[in-house]
């Protein structure tokens, strides 16, 4: 098998053990989330993201809690807002 195929393969497997985490590390938050190491350590620095400390260095994320925070400040559809503004349809 082609180095690559199983690298690819080894990344998808890990994919799916950290979706399957209730905590994530500081890095796995960074491949769950997306976000770049910088934004993130801005965003904890600032405390514009939910995460813990618990001795006072390494920095622990929910994951129920990331995806609340990534999908706050949902933006309806068209079809969405037509269906609130006119029930009856």
């Amino acid at each position: 098998m082609d180095n690559f195929l199983i690298l690819e393969r080894l990344d998808r497997l890990e994919r799916l053990l950290i979706a399957n985490k209730e905590v994530l590390t500081f890095e796995e938050t960074c491949d769950y989330t997306g976000i770049s190491r910088s934004y993130l350590y801005k965003l904890t620095a600032a405390g514009n993201i939910p995460h813990s400390k618990p001795n006072g260095k390494l920095i622990f994320f929910e994951r129920k809690k990331i995806v609340r925070w990534l999908l706050q400040n949902e933006r309806k559809s068209i079809g969405e807002i037509e269906v609130i503004a006119d029930p009856v349809r």
